[in-house]
């Protein structure tokens, strides 16, 4: 596929008031599409539809489609599933962080293409980029709301790419580490130990979209070395799980900056 077949297509990227779906907004009205910005924060959405001619809508995920449908004229060619939270803890944090992870980084997919697929598989055709993470092939220390959520997300993406590929559906997953946004700096020590050193822009996640849009490719890694840690873990999940398990206690002994 040459990317200028994006080019006067209909795209939503939900979470797009900045970081990664800023990003990919920038990148798809760049290659001539049509763009949707959702965000929660109307003003974020409302900034980066005014700076790339894009129409904001802003609001829940999860209730957007019918609206975003419209602003593009009743068709919607592309979504990217982007918004997504990232708690920290474990089994104690609360409900409401489970839930919220479990509501925002699955659910809010799982609702998307219920509502898309029926007109896609008529006409053959349609594209679901999911943001996942690298958390949802590996995982996160520190964070299990945000890993186990993750991984639900990589596995319905792998889910709808093997169910509907043959029908005219493409799926894309992102699977980055650290990327420079406002939820990287919020995961703190953790994301501090181990996300920041291999940080990138967020330009850099939406160019290896367009690259794997361009190959065909379901997994998109922006960080490539990802694919050697994922096959690392297939091989010896014993092994691996020693070598989280010493990052684990390297998180343990950081300082904690509220107590300096």
């Amino acid at each position: 596929m040459n990317v200028n077949t994006v080019r006067d297509a209909g795209v939503v990227v939900t979470g797009a008031g900045g970081g990664i779906g800023a990003a990919l907004a920038r990148r798809f009205a760049a290659e001539g599409a049509r763009v949707v910005v959702n965000d929660l924060d109307a003003a974020k959405a409302a900034a980066v539809a005014a700076e790339i001619g894009a129409e904001a809508v802003p609001g829940d995920a999860s209730e957007i489609l019918p609206a975003a449908r419209e602003a593009l004229g009743g068709v919607i060619d592309v979504y990217c599933a982007n918004a997504g939270v990232a708690a920290t803890g474990g089994p104690e944090a609360d409900e409401d962080q489970w839930a919220a992870s479990w509501d925002v980084n699955v659910m809010a997919h799982v609702r998307a293409s219920r509502e898309l697929l029926p007109a896609w598989l008529e006409r053959g055709s349609g594209r679901f980029v999911a943001t996942v993470s690298a958390a949802g092939l590996l995982t996160m220390v520190g964070s299990a709301p945000y890993s186990v959520s993750k991984h639900a997300a990589y596995a319905f993406a792998e889910w709808l790419s093997l169910t509907y590929r043959h029908r005219g559906i493409a799926v894309h997953a992102i699977c980055p580490q650290g990327v420079r946004t406002d939820m990287l700096r919020g995961t703190g020590a953790a994301g501090d130990l181990l996300l920041a050193p291999t940080a990138i822009e967020p330009e850099r996640v939406a160019d290896a979209l367009f690259e794997g849009m361009a190959t065909g490719r379901f997994l998109i890694l922006p960080h490539p070395e990802v694919a050697d840690y994922y096959t690392a873990r297939a091989a010896d999940p014993d092994r691996w799980l020693d070598g989280m398990n010493h990052l684990q206690r390297k998180l343990e002994q950081a300082p904690d900056p509220e107590r300096a």
